[in-house]
């Protein structure tokens, strides 16, 4: 048996087998293949790849994951069986293709599991760990015994039933805090205890310990890092934190306080951190658990700044406001985000970037509609500041106007909309168009209209209010010819193809204002054209 190394901390991901109990988060074989590749490029030491007596289907996920992912360069590939001679036996056929496969088996030691769950004696329970650890080390080399519910387990009780696991061959001992119950302090206390008094399994052994930690109490991840200050060197955790009920420790979060605090854990693990967000990504979009946005490490708000004091640091120096740079794990860059909070800085920053230099004055200027535009929207995007700057510095010229719009579609016809529009000399054009939808109709009709060439780039739609007649709120962003300048545009209605039409025509008009571009042809009024050609969408 090789030394331990107790300088690093292994990471057992148990996304595919805890992480997979969250209610609704079931993943078919295929998607837990990927995810176990994924987990492998992420540089997880141990992926639980599921539990293999639980169905048929699990057993054969976890086969192939062991066989295709279990390379000899790959991580140990683990499969869960209660202490129960059949599971155990089942978990073997389901993980003996991997190059480096893991046993784990467990049995609840808690007085409040053996009186309710098992029904059996603290006597009986021993000797049902010494049956069962002994079963896998006749299959497996590697084989992992946790002690579930341990954080309510009677800490002496606990030392017995780690011995025995210890004498009968098992590797690696997992602490569970099955239920979340305990507090980091007391939780590091128990594992260096552990550690201290348990016969066989002290820090010159080669046996391993483990942390397994459940988030009812939000602590998951600061007893994980409590068991490591005391000693555990393995950590089973998830990504994004999804498990049961509240969740598990999070992988990212703990790698990165490993990572991001080195003078303080002195410790390290294999994880190639640029995996992370891709790794938090693909499991989010299989399982359906959208991550929330202030969520550590990879929710969207992890890296974003919106207070004006903030956003003035990040400007300045990105280590006044952030321990960690968004590449370390994987995110393209920070982002300031423009809302009531932020201040002049950041909103000239962003609107150099737009192409806008605005100094001094007329930036007072343009930071005072800003606010009030702020005020009104809880974010404000480049298609809100380029409409804004049109309208301050270039009037609320409106060229073009809509008067009246009609659509139809369907699965009987091609879709076709008929605009009325009024242009600048007061005269009312009507055109026809068919595209591929309904929106794509309607621009087509209003270019018929307008004859300003341009490239959409944008288009954004979400709910203003909610319910079945919510308001509907569309951006839009226009590229004029050869790329030189965008222009965005905004429309609300209670139909979403009205405020896509209002927010095109709003963007068209500036485009037109700014660049004078786009004219209805003279002698064009009160006529009707349909056109058929072939959408580009």
């Amino acid at each position: 048996m090789s030394v331990v190394d107790h300088n690093l901390v292994r990471i057992f991901d148990t996304t595919l087998r805890d992480g997979e109990q969250s209610p609704g988060a079931t993943l078919s074989s295929a998607e837990k293949l990927e995810i176990a590749r994924q987990l492998a490029q992420l540089g997880v030491d141990i992926i639980e790849a599921g539990f293999p007596a639980a169905s048929p289907d699990d057993l054969a996920a976890v086969q192939r994951v062991a066989s295709e992912v279990g390379t000899q360069n790959g991580p140990i590939i683990a499969g869960l069986a209660r202490a129960v001679e059949k599971d155990i036996l089942t978990c073997w056929e389901g993980v003996k293709l991997a190059a480096k496969p893991r046993i784990h088996t467990f049995l609840g030691t808690s007085d409040i599991h053996l009186k309710y769950q098992t029904g059996i004696t603290r006597e009986k329970a021993l000797e049902v760990i010494r049956q069962s650890v002994t079963l896998a080390r006749s299959l497996c080399e590697d084989v992992e015994f946790s002690p579930m519910d341990a954080g309510r387990t009677d800490p002496k009780f606990l030392i017995e039933v780690c011995a025995i696991a210890v004498e009968c061959g098992a590797t690696t001992l997992n602490i569970p805090d099955t239920v979340g119950y305990v507090m980091p302090q007391e939780w590091g206390e128990l594992i260096a205890n552990l550690i201290a008094e348990t016969p066989g399994a002290g820090p010159g052994s080669n046996v391993i310990w483990s942390v397994h930690c459940h988030n009812d109490l939000g602590l998951a991840t600061a007893n994980t890092l409590a068991g490591v200050v005391a000693g555990a060197r393995q950590v089973e955790v998830t990504i994004n934190g999804i498990g049961e009920r509240a969740g598990n420790t999070s992988l990212e979060e703990a790698v990165m306080a490993i990572q991001t605090r080195p003078q303080f854990y002195k410790l390290r693990t294999n994880i190639n951190t640029r995996e992370i967000m891709k790794t938090s990504r693909m499991v989010s979009n299989y399982t359906g658990m959208h991550v929330q946005p202030n969520k550590a490490i990879v929710g969207a708000n992890a890296f974003a700044h919106e207070a004006g004091i903030h956003q003035d640091g990040m400007l300045k120096n990105s280590s006044t406001y952030e321990i960690m740079t968004p590449e370390t794990v994987g995110v393209t860059q920070s982002k300031l985000v423009l809302g009531k909070h932020s201040g002049r800085h950041a909103l000239k920053v962003r609107l150099q970037e737009l192409g806008y230099n605005i100094e001094g004055d007329a930036l007072n200027q343009v930071f005072a509609r800003f606010k009030d535009l702020a005020d009104s929207k809880k974010t404000v995007t480049d298609a809100d500041l380029q409409a804004l700057i049109a309208d301050e510095f270039h009037g609320p010229e409106e060229i073009f106007t809509l008067e009246d719009i009609q659509v139809v579609c369907g699965t009987m016809g091609m879709p076709t909309a008929t605009v009325k529009m009024r242009n600048a000399e007061g005269e009312t054009v009507i055109h026809a168009a068919v595209g591929v939808g309904p929106v794509d109709a309607c621009y087509r009709a209003v270019d018929g209209v307008v004859k300003a060439p341009n490239t959409l780039i944008e288009y954004s739609v979400h709910s203003v209010t909610e319910g079945i007649s919510a308001l509907g709120e569309v951006t839009v962003r226009i590229e004029a010819p050869g790329g030189a300048r965008s222009f965005g545009g905004y429309g609300a209605d209670s139909d979403i193809i009205v405020a896509s039409v209002k927010a095109y025509l709003a963007a068209l008009n500036r485009m037109v204002a700014a660049m004078g571009i786009g004219r209805a042809p003279e002698g064009e009024a009160a006529t009707v054209n349909v056109s058929g050609e072939k959408a580009t969408e």
